[in-house]
């Protein structure tokens, strides 16, 4: 299947010198929510934009749904959808004027019902009259969303859409953004709420200083590059480490108490059976056992962390 977005070459750099993005290659699937992470100033932001025609690249070529976003600028923002990190609204404006005028801003024939629809989907509904200087942060995060989704995009990109927003909406954006996924919309997402990228995204990218480092099936950067380890605690504290224990590299914590015991969750023999073991042939009474891997906010983490 051909990518819906295809990025090639694509760099930036700003008249003050800054190199914002270098050399991106990138291609994202139809129908599959992609989570671009970063530190702030990694170029998030940027590559978004360049992608939504908000910001001229400096070199290199974007197509959205086979439509160059230069040469055929209209057609190629008439796919995207965009919900930016900042609440950009006009105050005394209607919650319905405002989704409505932004539907006609691409050419799309007025269809009250498809308003109607999103905007009830969003809990909109009951301040369809309201202008926006009436609402709370939230609801105005809402309408943004909203207004991303009045054209029906193919693409929707969501730049930091749950910054400052409570939990009730954020359960309820996330529980739409699958609905339209599973119609068919391709999402993009950043966020800092990484735990968020973890349940939802299908692929993870990262880019840090401008570079794209890495792009991976969730499941596959989980498994590559998650760590699992084993805490036994033990029944007595350990005075000495016995000889022979000392092929398995165990860490000690909590005052001789604790062994810590990392291994491969790519190796069908992960050695744990044989460390049990060894500690019984050792002598060494076992109180509890307890397994952990790592979390994605740890992979990134480690992943543009400075050396």
């Amino acid at each position: 299947m051909d990518p819906i977005i295809s990025v090639t070459g694509l760099g930036k750099t700003y008249g003050s010198g800054f190199v914002a993005l270098r050399g991106i290659d990138l291609e994202i699937r139809r129908g599959e929510i992609f989570a671009l992470l970063g530190p702030n100033g990694a170029g998030k932001t940027t590559l978004i934009s360049i992608v939504c025609g908000i910001v001229n690249p400096s070199k290199g070529r974007v197509l959205a749904d086979g439509h160059d976003i230069l040469r055929d600028y209209r057609a190629a923002r008439r796919k995207i959808g965009l919900v930016p990190q900042e609440l950009c609204t006009d105050s005394f404006e209607s919650v319905w004027a405002t989704v409505t005028f932004s539907r006609g801003l691409f050419g799309k024939a007025p269809n009250a019902a498809y308003i109607e629809q999103v905007l009830r989907q969003l809990s909109l509904w009951d301040k369809r009259h309201a202008q926006l200087r009436e609402l709370s942060g939230g609801m105005k995060r809402r309408v943004m969303i909203a207004k991303a989704l009045s054209h029906e995009p193919d693409i929707l990109f969501l730049d930091e859409p749950t910054a400052g927003v409570d939990v009730e909406l954020r359960r309820d954006m996330w529980e739409m953004v699958r609905q339209l996924r599973d119609r068919g919309v391709t999402i993009i997402l950043t966020t800092h709420y990484i735990e968020e990228a973890e349940e939802m995204a299908d692929r993870i990218g990262v880019i840090n200083k401008g570079r794209l480092i890495l792009v991976e099936e969730k499941r596959q950067l989980m498994a590559k590059l998650g760590k699992k380890e084993l805490r036994v605690t033990l029944q007595r504290p350990l005075e000495q480490m016995p000889t022979a224990l000392a092929t398995y590299k165990l860490g000690v914590e909590e005052d001789g108490c604790v062994l810590v015991y990392g291994y491969d969750t790519q190796r069908s023999e992960n050695g744990i059976a044989d460390l049990l073991r060894s500690l019984n042939e050792a002598g060494l009474e076992v109180r509890d056992l307890h397994s952990s891997e790592s979390s994605l906010e740890e992979i990134f983490v480690s992943l543009v962390r400075e050396p």
